[in-house]
């Protein structure tokens, strides 16, 4: 990656960092208030994506959203665009931040952060995704299953917009942000906080807690809370794999640098 330069030679004065610093602030929140009113142009459209799991989840032609506060639905709108609008400047946020911190790291740790950089939004987006078209639906049908009629009379689920939009992000948020657990392991593993050797130890420990957040991150149903650890297991033992794999690619290039080392120049 030649691209990468090293760090930088010259030593700014604290004013300058702060200047730069402010800077950068103002273009991701000019980047948000942007996103934010484009967002909320198309806030019916957003809302509506959000709505299909729900939909599908009733049957055909007998769901109902209902609002019992007058200003309820103008308030939605304005948190869905406020929601969207985050994910669609976040790679202008992103680089803001990457632009601030990148003189200040050598040319290795600017390799060794970048890929954790990019990854975090690609994990984000997945845990995300699994939420929308695998959990909520199924969560969804669970929930509706409760319909019928108690002591005569009619029970029918009538979600407000409100709650629903609270519960949608509280999905989202939940499975995107637990999503980016190999992110930070592997960020721990790089620093040298912790070492493979012990999140194997604490492998049982690692299982309750991985329940114990989806019992907490989640609606209180099984099936979402399942649907939420089961993939921060199989993320943990994929971070373990991936460390395995950087610990011996690292051995391998210390075996490599003492090798070379080892024979010296090369003389006439």
């Amino acid at each position: 990656m030649g691209f990468i330069k090293d760090i930088d030679e010259s030593q700014a004065p604290l004013l300058d960092h702060l200047i730069e610093l402010r800077a950068r602030l103002l273009r991701a929140v000019a980047a948000l208030a942007v996103a934010f009113f484009v967002c909320l142009y198309f806030a019916k459209d957003i809302f509506g994506f959000l709505v299909v799991p729900l939909t599908e989840a009733f049957p055909p032609g007998q769901g109902r959203l209902v609002y019992t506060k007058l200003y309820e639905q103008f308030f939605v709108e304005l948190k869905v665009a406020l929601f969207a609008a985050f994910f669609v400047s976040f790679p202008v946020i992103a680089n803001q931040l990457w632009a601030f911190i990148a003189p200040g790291l050598y040319a290795k740790e600017k390799k060794a952060f970048l890929p954790f950089l990019i990854a975090t939004p690609i994990l984000f987006g997945m845990g995300a995704a699994l939420a929308y078209y695998v959990v909520m639906p199924t969560a969804f049908h669970w929930m509706l299953g409760f319909q019928g009629s108690a002591g005569g009379l009619t029970l029918e689920a009538l979600p407000a917009v409100g709650d629903y939009l609270s519960l949608v992000m509280q999905f989202i948020l939940a499975f995107g942000i637990s999503f980016l657990l190999p992110v930070l392991l592997l960020l721990l593993n790089r620093a040298g906080i912790v070492k493979r050797e012990q999140l194997i130890s604490a492998r049982r420990y690692m299982i309750v807690a991985a329940f114990a957040i989806a019992a907490v991150a989640t609606p209180p149903d099984v099936i979402s809370q399942l649907m939420l650890a089961i993939p921060l297991i199989a993320l943990f033992e994929s971070s373990l794999l991936a460390m395995r794999f950087l610990e011996k690619r690292d051995a391998e290039e210390a075996a490599a640098a003492a090798e070379d080392s080892a024979e010296g120049p090369v003389t006439e």
